[in-house]
């Protein structure tokens, strides 16, 4: 029988090798190696924070050990992350309970597409379905490419519409605005709730409470034709923001500073909760920016719980901004039940987490990302001084066009003006500003508050409710050499034009300012004219935590439940190991094959890895087990990445880490994949070269008891770790033979 499936290990459950750190400069002291090594619940993660370079002077680090209960492990503690998905996921066992790193079937309230939804169509035609499980589920909201007022994207948009009318599901058209601020607006994300999105900043819901998640096209179809799809839950960390904000410090601040601070993947593929006594303080408009960019930290979630700014939120929406689901009645029923069972609104005291990270934002000041990268950060008034010259200015995009922000923006402009009276100001000579408004309801607040004409009456470009620079389509868009300074999300090369621009991240008053200015500077530098000049700024407090050794011991392996018809307990292999970080999807798959559709499951076999090492075709065998370094399968979402290593045999990957498009793309083709960094550390110490190494090992992988073992040739026991266990739903998928499969057996089931 096939053994097909994805599984992605989840760091709550599974521990890396035994790191501790040897002093308070952060150095990593790596464990001596011996003859056999047990990796479970005796050992520990290290932590290893470096900040951004331009943060490194201006910082100061403090780390130290937590303590997890491990009562609180066994018995009912949950993250919010955890209650969430058990409110929405779909056949468990009586007193089940979800913990990080389960797989389980999962109900959404919704299932958001927006342009993409012309992929998806054909994808739901292709697995038999005619009608929508659920037409209350899908929301399809266009929203990127709406500039395009070309033939074929009007065929599109026009095909996506006529299949909403057809199957009575909510459609909002180009124009309305960008589909992850309609959601909020709407109440369909709402707060308590699993939305999942297939797009990746549906992060951004957690900004109202409401647990957010990006999927891939495959799980919109399979969602659409039987209301459900699978889920891994993620590890949780814990971000403990501290304080408050000093006046002009916003929530782009914050993330931008984060994603700095703890750049090293410290939250990748990790759901992130975030608490303290800093939360109360932050509007909802900043926490949606901070969730929205959880994205570009790595995280596949940012929530909020639910407090009195939330629900003071959305009184003021049913007030004056009513929807079908945000109303006055059914605002006072969420407040009542808030009041009536608070426990179940936020995470349990002693719920276990992964790591914890702390922020004091106190110590924040206004941050400018990159340029091109949100790992590197500079604090505004070091890079004042340096007056970087900009050519293009935005306040656009998902993240930071809402009418706080474009209130912020506007502000700017209002306080040069007052400096200034008798003079018109407008942008810098040379420099071009462009102003989005998230959705036409934030335009008609911009316009009712005048801040929209005070933006244009300054120069400012005008562009529809869209996505467009941020995702580098329409108007207005960087060219060879030119510099941007932007209120968006991502200031990857290329990301918002050319590949020879260069992008930096800010806050819409920071951006405004620039614009005003010509060269990236602060609010207070626009009015006076000229930029402080110090470059001092005040040491950012922050830090991680880690579970410390004797917090992990002791704490027993969940039992193993019997398999499902058909499901193989265990999977046996020869190991293979790529020692590379960042095995890209062109690496595993090139992209000049990758439409070219007439291509063979031998061909395949042939090409695979082809521009990481020619040979790795001659030496894979089947049912090798393939062991790989960091952030596995990172890059474009190409299926072939999976299908090819299918073709090559392989039923197995474990790497130290997995891009979560791949792993997404990996179930509904069939591959397997663990994650187990302690492996990979204890095998780079065994073998360095070449790009792939035949280690003579034999690997053993139980499924459902959740362990991996390698034996030498002798059969010796060498090496042995802990890792999650497959679920039914998991499970459900293998005997299937992939998630289509999976679909179409659930469709025919329902028809009978």
């Amino acid at each position: 029988m096939s053994f097909r499936l994805l599984v992605a290990a989840a760091a709550a459950r599974r521990l890396a090798s035994a790191r501790m750190a040897s002093s308070s400069s952060v150095a990593v002291a790596t464990s001596q190696s011996v003859p056999l090594m047990r990796c479970g619940s005796s050992a520990s993660h290290g932590a290893h924070i470096t900040a951004g370079a331009a943060l490194g002077s201006v910082l100061r680090h403090q780390r130290r050990a937590f303590t997890v209960s491990a009562a609180a492990s066994q018995g009912g503690a949950q993250t919010l992350v955890e209650k969430i998905a058990q409110q929405h996921a779909v056949g468990l066992g009586e007193g089940e309970s979800v913990r990080s790193g389960d797989f389980i079937a999962i109900r959404p309230r919704h299932i958001m597409t927006h342009d993409n939804t012309g992929a998806v169509i054909p994808k739901f035609a292709s697995i038999g379905a005619t009608r929508l499980a659920d037409a209350r589920q899908p929301v399809f909201a266009l929203d990127h490419d709406i500039q395009n007022k070309g033939d074929k994207n009007t065929a599109k948009y026009h095909s996506i519409e006529r299949f909403a009318a057809q199957h009575g599901n909510r459609f909002y058209p180009a124009g309305r605005g960008i589909a992850h601020q309609i959601l909020v607006e709407e109440g369909h994300a709402w707060p308590g709730t699993m939305v999942v999105g297939s797009d990746s900043h549906s992060n951004m819901y957690g900004g109202v409470g409401c647990l957010g998640t990006p999927v891939v096209r495959t799980d919109a179809a399979a969602i659409w034709a039987t209301a459900q799809t699978w889920w891994q839950a993620p590890p949780v960390a814990h971000v403990e923001l501290r304080g408050k904000l000093a006046p002009g410090v916003v929530g782009k601040d914050v993330i931008v500073a984060l994603c700095a601070l703890f750049g090293n993947d410290e939250v990748l593929n990790h759901a992130v909760e975030f608490g303290g006594d800093g939360v109360s303080a932050l509007a909802v408009e900043d926490r949606l920016a901070i969730a929205n960019m959880t994205t570009e930290w790595g995280a596949l979630a940012g929530l909020f719980s639910v407090d009195e700014m939330t629900l003071r939120w959305y009184e003021a929406r049913a007030a004056t901004r009513p929807t079908a689901a945000i109303t006055p009645e059914t605002v006072a029923e969420l407040r009542r039940s808030v009041a009536a069972d608070p426990a179940q609104w936020r995470a349990d005291a002693d719920a276990t987490y992964a790591k914890r990270l702390w922020l004091d934002l106190s110590t924040l000041t206004p941050h400018v990302s990159g340029p091109d990268t949100v790992k590197a950060a500079t604090p505004l008034a070091v890079l004042e001084p340096q007056r970087v010259a900009i050519h293009k200015a935005y306040v656009v995009s998902c993240v930071n066009s809402r009418a706080k922000d474009l209130r912020e923006a506007a502000d700017v402009v209002r306080a040069v003006q007052n400096a200034r009276p008798g003079e018109h100001v407008r942008i810098a000579p040379g420099v071009q500003w462009y102003v989005a408004p998230a959705s036409s309801q934030v335009l008609a607040d911009a316009q009712a508050a005048g801040d929209w004409q005070v933006l244009l009456d300054a120069g400012a470009h005008a562009l529809p409710p869209g996505c467009g620079p941020c995702i580098g389509l329409g108007t207005g868009l960087l060219e060879d050499g030119e510099v941007g300074i932007s209120a968006t999300n991502r200031n990857y090369k290329g990301r918002m034009g050319s590949k020879r621009a260069h992008t930096y991240l800010a806050s819409p008053a920071v951006v405004a300012a620039s614009a005003l200015r010509g060269f990236i500077c602060s609010p207070a530098a626009a009015v006076n004219g000229e930029p402080a000049a110090s470059s001092a700024a005040p040491a950012v407090a922050y830090g991680i935590e880690q579970p410390s050794l004797s917090a992990q011991s002791g704490q027993p392996t969940p039992a193993a439940q019997a398999p499902i018809a058909g499901f193989p307990a265990a999977l046996s292999g020869r190991l293979l190991f790529l020692p590379a970080d960042n095995l890209n999807t062109d690496g595993i798959y090139p992209g000049k094959y990758t439409y070219q559709d007439d291509i063979t499951r031998d061909r395949m076999r042939e090409i695979v890895m082809e521009n990481y090492d020619p040979a790795f075709s001659t030496t894979v065998r089947p049912d090798d087990v393939l062991v790989a370094g960091a952030n596995f399968g990172t890059g474009s979402s190409r299926e072939q990445a999976a299908t090819a290593l299918l073709a090559a045999g392989v039923r197995l990957v474990v790497c130290a880490s997995a891009s979560e498009t791949f792993k997404r793309n990996a179930v509904n083709n069939g591959l397997l994949v663990l994650e187990c960094p302690s492996l990979v550390d204890w095998l780079r110490e065994r073998f360095a070269t070449p790009l792939t190494v035949v280690t003579g090992l034999d690997a053993r992988v139980e499924l459902t008891v959740g362990r991996i073992a390698l034996n030498d040739a002798s059969g010796a026991l060498v090496f042995e770790a802990d890792i999650p266990r497959i679920g039914r739903a998991a499970q459900e998928i293998i005997v299937a033979g992939g998630l289509e499969n999976w679909v179409r057996q659930r469709m025919a089931a329902s028809a009978d």
